[in-house]
């Protein structure tokens, strides 16, 4: 896919006009920003965005995430755990400690 992302009022008018006239292109619209079918078409309307409004258009091309490839069951189960937890308040670091779960620093240095 192809994230178009906005930053200026013209860009953005002109992002809505082409996902509007070209819906078959749009995976899915966020108001500022767009994610394009990875096609021949969708790098067209991308580019011509950001040759009408130069560096207010940024184009970056992603790729879906799956959670189930890239990230080890401990994370994906401490975000369960966390999300469920009884204190909405406590911070993830917090409710980590002297459990199993991973700690946060750890986490933030580790690549996926």
């Amino acid at each position: 896919m192809l994230l178009v992302v906005t930053y200026s009022e013209a860009a953005r008018t002109g992002l809505r006009n082409a996902c509007r006239r070209h819906d078959d292109q749009v995976v899915r619209r966020f108001g500022r920003a767009a994610l394009l079918e990875a096609t021949a078409y969708g790098a067209f309307l991308a580019l011509r965005l950001r040759e009408t409004h130069g560096n207010a258009v940024q184009i970056e091309r992603t790729e879906p995430f799956n959670e189930f490839a890239l990230v080890d069951d401990a994370i994906r189960e401490a975000a369960s755990a966390y999300a469920d937890r009884d204190a909405r308040s406590t911070p993830y670091a917090s409710f980590a400690a002297g459990t199993d779960h991973p700690d946060p620093d750890v986490m933030k240095r580790r690549e996926l």
